[in-house]
């Protein structure tokens, strides 16, 4: 009975995080921003000290039950509970036009077989995407291009890599002017300079993980005002390069995907606090923007 009890408790609490990530509360609507449109907008936005910070960044867009990753119904679901940035992946179909989709395999997250490089867009706008627990959903596979116009005045699009190169990014958001509301992922230094070389007015996320990351590319000729550093999904956080990305007026974000929204997901009555406070902790020790699969539930504790 004991064991029966315990197990019911923790579904509980499961199904209790879930429903708030499902539906946003008035405490998460609190934060009232407005989403920028130019680049100098998103530079006073991501700047260190800004008014705008703390914020989120919705890894796969926030994805829940009923709303897939990777899918304009989620962002809309995520930001309805106010401003975030929303991380999406970009990935090439057999005739060369881009989609968001994680996997290179179809099967994990829609009804369709194989790899997503071995299939047409047209053959790819038929198919459904299946939310995190599997279930089919009518939601089907973005664009990037209608996904960037999709973000405008309502967030801050960041690309990461997967199959799509810096240049074929660029060029997508070039094409929308969309330099003030998309950003890109560098994941080297090497590719960061490629970036600036090729449109100077593209923000970026660049991971800077250890001092010899920051001496790195505080040597590269990329101005600070271009980068939000990641440093890391590892804790505890650097408070001592923290401070040093500060310095520069940079600011820093945090992954808690792979370790602290596992804890947050399967929390207890008697470890919730405790585990809500983490994040908190995060935020005193000078991290601006968290990046996490629960981006709702963050928001509510983070601004708490």
């Amino acid at each position: 009975m004991f064991y029966l009890s315990t197990l019911l408790l923790l579904l509980l609490s499961v199904a209790t995080l879930q429903a708030q990530e499902q539906s946003p509360t008035p405490q998460a609507t609190k934060q009232r921003i407005v989403a920028p449109q130019t680049e100098t907008e998103l530079k006073s936005l991501l700047h260190v000290g800004a008014s705008s910070l703390p914020l989120v960044s919705a890894h796969r867009g926030g994805p829940n039950i009923g709303f897939p990753e990777n899918c304009i119904a989620t962002f809309e679901h995520t930001i309805a509970a106010g401003f975030s940035m929303l991380e999406v992946d970009p990935r090439r179909t057999v005739d060369d036009n881009f989609v968001l989709f994680h996997d290179s395999a179809l099967p994990r997250t829609s009804n369709a077989t194989g790899n997503l490089n071995q299939v047409t867009l047209e053959a790819l706008q038929s198919v459904k995407l299946k939310d995190d627990r599997g279930n089919l959903t009518q939601h089907t596979i973005p664009t990037l291009d209608e996904a960037i116009a999709w973000a405008k005045g309502k967030c801050v699009l960041v690309l990461d890599t997967k199959d799509v190169s810096i240049a074929e990014r660029l060029s997508a958001i070039e094409k929308q002017n969309a330099e003030g509301w998309v950003m890109i992922i560098a994941y080297t230094i090497a590719s960061a300079k490629e970036c600036y070389a090729a449109n100077p007015d593209v923000m970026m996320e660049i991971g800077v993980t250890s001092k010899k990351k920051f001496d790195e590319l505080d040597a590269s000729g990329i101005p600070w005002s271009n980068v939000v550093a990641f440093v890391g999904h590892d804790s505890p956080v650097d408070t001592q390069l923290i401070a040093a990305i500060h310095d520069k007026g940079a600011c820093c974000m945090a992954g808690t995907s792979r370790n602290l929204d596992r804890e947050l997901l399967h929390a207890t009555d008697q470890n919730r606090a405790q585990i809500e406070q983490q994040y908190r902790d995060l935020l005193k020790i000078g991290v601006d923007i968290i990046e996490t699969d629960l981006p709702i539930a963050v928001m509510q504790i983070i601004q708490k």
